[in-house]
């Protein structure tokens, strides 16, 4: 500078230490802000926001090396057209709009002047599979004065879909507890007017039977509703009872020798009277079954069928048809059995979407056809749990209007003890003649003659059987016996049977195959020369213990005649706290012919019988539950008793303690048999007969 023709120089001083250690603090923290993106992240890029210009700082490659050819070997890259190439080339159809928008200069640096770090989500294509991707974006230091971001890219598949899983999870839990709940709601709102419908008959048609006390016939038709209500309301209440113990995980199997004929004549029994109240055809048979006595809990066994056969009872309009059926499934394990049970009806079927509920508790169809039938939901519920106990398999089909088909497949233990040979030597070689509509019973009963070593023939039709007949007569080769089904379709078994004794001699066996009960039919069977009833489903056994008794006029004579009432004159102590349960059970017993001691409570049962002479009682009937002393400690004092004769006297638990483990306790106390409150009076007699006999 130049002054007066003199020139001047001036030296300024600028301290920058300040700036100089800024700038290596930024250079620091982006240093570390590459590491840190560095150790997750497959690639990572420095971008300045003003002129897009950056380079790659990191790249670890996926697969095919899609990003060293769209960001490798480039000194500079640009934001928007390098972002572009990688979103055309890896990053999944539905996101390349979203990812063109993210990855723009203005939306990065919008998105970090109001925070410092902004991460998205998205999808790639790369290899043919989608996959979880994450761009993260860090401002670096000095904002302000540079507006730049370190951008980060990983894959995080793993974690999102671990998510994912776990928030599925959470709202496939939130769906079904609410519907548990919901279901659960509707349960009691169900349970609170199917409860209260035979409470309020039973209550109604008290009172009404106390006002008509005077009208026997009267009072007598209310008693049978009143008991038609209570069996209905038991049956809820044991519904209700059941899920209860299957859900806690109380109800076990108890698995002893059963027989099937058994089994499956009891179930036609109890349901026969509804299928003649409501007008039903009902058709039983067995297809193949070569093993009849199996390992089984026959209680449990009897539920599941029951309620099978209830529900097609229940669903099914006045002349409609039900088949049960049981066929032997071969390919078991040496020493078992595998078991189909078929129960099929002509009712109102079910919805395809009701059906795949059908299995969950608490799930009643409501329609308007069905809406007035009354039950828990439960049912089904309740049966599904026992077949999975036994290991089995249930299916159901259905179309409405059209009918229900459920199907249940059982493997059993078979108990070869029991069984007994095939073979009749005396009807060796005999000819036989099977008449019956149904195909299968045909078949079946076929298979079992031809198994007792006899040439067994069927026929469809009861005219052909009578036409059959006349030709094995004028070809000198008879039959030696024929069974006749009871309702052919045209002509009458009953017709049937007397146009072939009109053809044959009198000595020739006619067995007729009924699943009614024949007492109706009787009189006239045997003027039309019926020699014996067999009841369907026929079992091989029952044929074969059939065939076996006409050998003898006397055992056939025995099927024709009535048992003559027992007179019974023992005396009975029965154990009871509560007085309308004795009064109850002192007019049953009573009633039968005994005579019946009170004690109020277990002590007292004690002292009675203790005191009492050897023979003078010669049974107790216990209560469980009761004052001072309960049931179970009464049973064993009554066997710690001094005097042998008195403390072997038969026991016998009468209690509202109703399950297989109140059954068991029972017996572990000493008692020797178990009846469930409120009162079978059949079972009651029969079990005191049994025992006392």
């Amino acid at each position: 500078m130049e002054e007066n023709g003199e020139l001047f120089y001036q030296r300024f001083l600028l301290d920058c230490t300040a700036q100089k250690l800024q700038e290596r603090e930024n250079e620091k923290r982006q240093s570390e802000l590459v590491q840190a993106l560095s150790i997750d992240y497959n690639l990572v890029c420095f971008f300045n926001l003003d002129s897009g210009i950056g380079h790659a700082l990191r790249l670890i490659d996926c697969d095919k090396d899609v990003l060293a050819a769209i960001f490798g070997n480039k000194s500079d890259l640009i934001l928007e057209y390098d972002m572009g190439k990688y979103i055309d080339t890896c990053v999944y159809e539905d996101d390349k709009e979203m990812m063109s928008n993210v990855c723009s200069r203005e939306w990065i640096r919008d998105e970090l002047e109001n925070k410092k770090i902004f991460h998205v989500n998205y999808r790639t294509l790369c290899g043919g599979t989608i996959r979880y991707f994450q761009m993260k974006a860090v401002r670096t230091g000095g904002w302000k004065d540079n507006r730049s971001a370190v951008l980060g890219f990983r894959c995080v598949d793993e974690e999102i879909r671990s998510d994912m899983e776990k928030r599925e999870l959470l709202e496939n839990a939130l769906m079904q507890a609410n519907r548990a709940s919901k279901a659960k709601s509707v349960f009691l709102s169900n349970m609170s007017h199917d409860i209260r419908t035979p409470m309020n008959a039973i209550v109604g048609f008290t009172s009404l039977a106390i006002t008509h006390i005077d009208n026997k016939l009267q009072v007598e038709e209310y008693l049978k509703k009143i008991m038609t209500s209570g069996n209905h309301l038991l049956s809820l209440i044991n519904d209700v009872l059941d899920m209860s113990r299957i859900e806690s995980g109380k109800m076990h199997l108890d698995e002893k020798p059963c027989s099937l004929p058994e089994i499956f004549h009891g179930l036609q029994n109890i349901i026969q009277g509804d299928i003649n109240a409501k007008q039903l055809e009902l058709f039983v048979d067995t297809v193949d079954v070569r093993n009849e006595d199996i390992f089984c809990d026959k209680l449990r066994l009897n539920q599941v069928l029951l309620n099978l056969l209830s529900n097609a009872v229940k669903y099914t309009v006045s002349g409609g048809k039900i088949t049960m059926r049981i066929t032997e499934i071969s390919g078991a394990p040496d020493g078992f059995a595998n078991y189909e049970f078929l129960i099929k009806d002509t009712g109102i079927g079910m919805s395809e979407e009701f059906v795949s509920h059908i299995f969950e508790p608490f799930e009643r169809e409501r329609n308007s056809t069905i809406s007035g039938i009354q039950g828990t939901g439960l049912g089904m519920a309740i049966t599904k749990n026992i077949v999975d106990m036994m290991n089995g398999k249930i299916e159901v089909k259905s179309k409405q209007n059209v009918g229900t088909e459920c199907k249940v497949s059982l493997t059993f233990r078979i108990d070869s003890e029991s069984s007994e040979p095939a073979l009749l030597p005396e009807f060796q070689n005999c000819r036989a003649l099977v008449v019956d509509d149904d195909f299968n019973t045909c078949d079946s009963v076929s298979y079992m003659l031809q198994q007792m070593g006899m040439r067994a023939e069927w026929t469809l039709s009861g005219k052909e059987a009578v036409l059959r007949t006349r030709q094995a007569l004028m070809r000198n080769d008879h039959y030696d016996v024929y069974i006749v089904d009871w309702l052919l379709p045209d002509v009458n078994g009953i017709e049937v049977v007397r146009r072939i004794r009109r053809e044959t001699s009198d000595s020739v066996p006619i067995i007729v195959l009924t699943a009614y009960d024949w007492s109706d039919i009787e009189d006239e069977a045997k003027e039309a020369g019926v020699t014996a009833f067999c009841s369907k489903p026929l079992f091989m056994s029952e044929l074969r213990s059939c065939l076996s008794s006409l050998e003898s006029d006397s055992e056939n004579k025995e099927k024709f005649n009535k048992i003559e009432a027992k007179r019974r004159t023992e005396r009975i102590l029965l154990a009871e706290d509560n007085e309308l349960n004795q009064e109850i059970a002192v007019a049953i017993l009573t009633e039968a012919g005994f005579k019946v001691d009170v004690a109020s409570n277990g002590s007292i049962a004690v002292d009675m019988l203790s005191k009492s002479e050897p023979g003078y009682y010669q049974l107790v009937l216990m209560d469980v539950q009761m004052p001072v002393m309960n049931g179970y400690e009464a049973s064993t004092a009554i066997r710690n008793l001094e005097n042998k004769e008195l403390a072997s006297i038969p026991i016998i638990a009468m209690t509202a303690n109703a399950f297989e483990e109140d059954r068991q306790e029972a017996l572990k106390s000493g008692m020797n048999e178990h009846i469930a409150k409120p009162i079978d009076v059949k079972k009651l007699i029969d079990t005191l007969d049994n025992i006392l006999n």
